[in-house]
């Protein structure tokens, strides 16, 4: 899978893609990450990438033409057709483990990275091709959105994750938070691991964690049972949870 990344500010990936997980996606030529810096496409001696807004007002804008000539270097380059372009956008549909899903399938996928603020309104309209926000709150720029998105999608691809199964059991992968952990040592200060977790039997520690996971949901985003699908034995186990916690 390749992700090409149009950036102002490349060297903010690099901890991202020389650490952990990502690292070994691509030591591994199961991702590849190319950096397009945008200023390397603008049009002057001062690789001018920003200017005052029409109308006046505060701020600068990120200019068209420099991201337009990036991504078209790296569109006409022997790319496949119908490549999403995606801008990083407060603007943009919400991003989460569904839409990391969807986008796991694509075998190419290029990033826009906003920045200042904002962009001109003609690279959302004639370039985009979709907008991804990762939530209702303000950063600098795109560049951390990018990265977020980079990450839930490669962990996804076969072959990155030593145990897929680990994948499969994080919170929201299926819609629900993920039970607790524990490890070593089985007693901490006086908080021991749950006995289920060390009596041996698979079925009573799967029925404990789906329980678990569940309670937590319940508890702390009720929101996300409303949008998920839950079993017969799913039902049975909320009825008796919100019994236990005097919900009904």
């Amino acid at each position: 899978m390749r992700f090409d990344v149009l950036t102002l500010f490349p060297d903010m990936f690099s901890s991202l893609l020389g650490e952990s997980m990502m690292k070994n996606a691509i030591d591994c030529g199961v991702v590849r990450v190319s950096l397009v810096n945008i200023r390397d496409f603008a049009t002057d001696k001062h690789r001018t990438t920003d200017d005052y807004p029409f109308g006046g007002g505060p701020g600068m804008v990120m200019m068209a033409e420099p991201v337009f000539r990036a991504a078209e270097s790296v569109l006409s380059a022997g790319r496949k057709e119908n490549v999403p372009v995606i801008l990083l956008s407060p603007q943009g549909r919400r991003f989460d483990q569904q839409t990391a899903k969807d986008l796991a399938s694509c075998e190419e996928i290029m990033l826009i990275c906003g920045h200042y603020k904002g962009i001109d309104e003609r690279i959302r309209v004639d370039l985009a091709t979709d907008e991804i926000s990762i939530g209702d709150f303000v950063i600098t720029g795109g560049e951390l959105a990018a990265m977020i998105v980079i990450d839930a999608v490669t962990r996804l691809q076969p072959g990155v994750l030593g145990d897929f199964a680990s994948a499969e059991g994080d919170s929201f992968y299926e819609g629900l938070l993920e039970s607790a952990s524990y490890t070593k040592p089985r007693d901490f200060r006086g908080h021991a691991v749950p006995d289920v977790l060390l009596g041996g039997n698979h079925e009573e520690i799967r029925l404990w964690r789906r329980r678990d996971s569940l309670r937590r949901t319940l508890l702390r985003r009720p929101d996300l049972l409303e949008r998920v699908k839950i079993s017969d034995e799913d039902r049975k186990m909320l009825e008796d949870i919100r019994a236990d916690l005097n919900l009904n």
